[in-house]
């Protein structure tokens, strides 16, 4: 087989299946299974990959309540605010956004309770001006990866 997009062949097979051996890697790609370990690892000191982790599903364990918050900072608190809502656990997703909002997030939470909380927690800090909390009725598609093509 010849090595082009093998890097690419490579993480498609691992966003099947995470939990794929070296081994059946390199079967399925024809290559020695030195090769995907090399190329793994090449990756992986490129920061292409960054570990890897199971794929969770959070209803099961308790968190049936998930949101997307749009936030507007204050003034200039931008930056101190990302990194405070990034080092929280309920939010699994934090973005810096252009649009009305400066941040949006997305949480899990164990009931509509724990959200309350956590949001009137941020609606307390002097680094946040508004929220606009939309909670989902129904996850269509969700932490899904994307196929690469080559």
């Amino acid at each position: 087989m010849t090595y082009d997009n093998l890097d690419l062949k490579i993480i498609n097979l691992l966003l099947e299946d995470g939990r794929a051996s070296l081994r059946s890697i390199a079967e399925e790609l024809d290559v020695s299974v030195t090769t995907v370990s090399n190329h793994l690892k090449d990756m992986e000191d490129e920061g292409i990959i960054d570990g890897f982790k199971p794929v969770i599903s959070y209803p099961d364990l308790g968190y049936t309540v998930t949101c997307v918050l749009m936030i507007k900072a204050e003034g200039d608190s931008l930056r101190e605010l990302v990194e405070d809502l990034a080092d929280e656990d309920s939010f699994l997703n934090v973005y810096e956004v252009t649009g009305d909002f400066d941040i949006i997030a997305t949480g899990k939470f164990k009931d509509t309770e724990e959200m309350n909380d956590t949001i009137k927690d941020l609606l307390n800090s002097p680094m946040v001006r508004e929220t606009n909390t939309n909670v989902v009725l129904s996850t269509v598609k969700e932490g899904e990866d994307i196929e690469f093509e080559y």
